[in-house]
C-alpha cells in the first residue's frame, strides 16, 4: 500500500456536527443518526460511516433534505449499493415504514481516487458499487454487491460495527489499487485548505487567495486542483460553507437578526447571504428561519 504523507494530516478528524441537515430540529423526531470512524488505513480517503435508521408509524413518512457538502458518498441500502457524487443540488430523500441506511463520507477529492478519472466527478453520479470498487486484487462485483446487503441487514439489526466491517474490504480494495504519490498530495491539498474553512482558520471574510496561501500556491493553481480532484470550485466551497454556517445558526436561534447572521459568516450586507442563501436551499433566511421557530417549537411541546 502507499504510505500517504503527513502533510494534512491534522485536518482529517472526522466531523461531528448536523451541518448540512436542512430543519435539524425536524430531523431528531424522524430517524437515527449514527457516525463511526472509519479503518486507520482508510482515513485519508474515508471521513467516516454513517448510519441512518428509522421505524415511522403505518401510514407516516419524513422527508429529509440536504444541502450537500463537497463529499462523494458510498451508500447501501435496500435498493442497491451505489457510488454517490456531488449532486448537483439539494439531495432529499423519503422516508417511509422501517429501515436502515449505511453510508461511507469520502473526504473531498477520495472519489477520484478510488473510481478513476475526471468522470468521477460528474454532479449527480450514481455509480453501482459493484462496477467502481473492484479492482484488479479486490473482490468480485458479487462479493461488494453482497458486502451492501450485508451491511444494510446489519445496520438494521443495530450491529453498526457489522455494517461498517462489511464494506470496508471492498473499499481497502479499492484505494490500494487506486492510491499513488500524486493523489496523496493532492488530497493532502484539498485537506489543509477544507481543513482551514471549516475551521474557520482564516476569518469569516477569506478569500480564494487567502485559500491557496496556506498550500503555497496561486489562486489559479488552486482552481485548478479542485477542478481536477474535488469537482467543485474552491469559491464554491467558501459559498457553501458560509450558508451551512448561516443554516445552522438560524437553526439554532431562529430569532437572530438577519443583519448579524450576515456578518458572522462572512457576508458584507444581508443581501448577498439571501442571493446564495435561496441559491443553495430554494428560500429565503427569513423563511428558513420561521421553519426552524415552528420544528423547535414542536420538539418542546413533544
Amino acid at each position: 500500500m502507499f504510505e500517504k504523507s503527513a502533510v494534512g494530516a491534522g485536518f482529517r478528524a472526522p466531523t461531528a456536527t448536523t451541518r448540512g441537515l436542512v430543519d435539524p430540529a425536524a430531523a431528531r423526531g424522524g430517524f437515527e443518526l449514527v457516525r463511526l470512524d472509519p479503518a486507520h488505513d482508510l482515513a485519508d480517503l474515508v471521513e467516516r460511516h454513517w448510519i441512518v435508521r428509522w421505524d415511522l408509524p403505518p401510514g407516516a413518512e419524513f422527508t429529509q433534505v440536504v444541502i450537500p457538502h463537497p463529499n462523494a458518498n458510498v451508500v447501501a441500502e435496500t435498493d442497491g449499493f451505489a457510488v454517490h457524487g456531488i449532486p448537483g443540488g439539494l439531495f432529499s430523500r423519503t422516508l417511509r415504514g422501517a429501515g436502515a441506511v449505511l453510508g461511507t463520507k469520502l473526504r473531498p477529492g477520495a472519489l477520484r481516487v478510488l473510481v478513476g478519472g475526471p468522470g468521477a466527478l460528474r454532479p449527480g453520479l450514481v455509480v453501482p458499487a459493484a462496477a467502481a470498487l473492484p479492482g484488479p486484487r479486490g473482490p468480485s462485483a458479487s462479493d461488494v454487491e453482497d458486502a451492501g446487503r450485508r451491511a444494510v441487514a446489519a445496520a438494521r439489526a443495530g450491529d453498526d460495527e457489522a455494517a461498517v466491517a462489511a464494506v470496508t474490504p471492498a473499499l481497502r480494495a479499492a484505494a490500494d489499487g487506486r492510491r499513488t504519490p500524486r493523489s496523496a498530495l493532492a488530497l493532502d491539498r484539498v485537506a489543509r485548505v477544507l481543513g482551514a474553512v471549516v475551521a474557520g482558520e482564516l476569518g469569516p471574510d477569506a478569500g480564494v487567495a487567502d485559500l491557496a496561501a496556506l498550500v503555497g500556491t496561486s489562486p489559479r493553481s488552486l482552481q485548478r486542483l479542485f477542478a481536477d480532484w474535488v469537482g467543485v470550485s474552491p469559491k464554491w466551497v467558501l459559498q457553501r460553507h458560509r450558508v451551512h454556517l448561516a443554516a445552522d445558526l438560524l437553526a439554532a436561534d431562529p430569532a437572530l437578526p438577519l443583519a448579524d447572521l450576515a456578518g458572522a459568516v462572512g457576508y458584507y450586507d444581508q443581501a448577498h447571504l439571501g442571493v446564495d442563501f435561496a441559491r443553495a436551499l430554494g428560500t429565503t433566511p427569513a423563511a428558513y428561519a420561521r421553519r426552524c421557530a415552528d420544528s423547535l417549537g414542536r420538539l418542546a411541546r413533544a
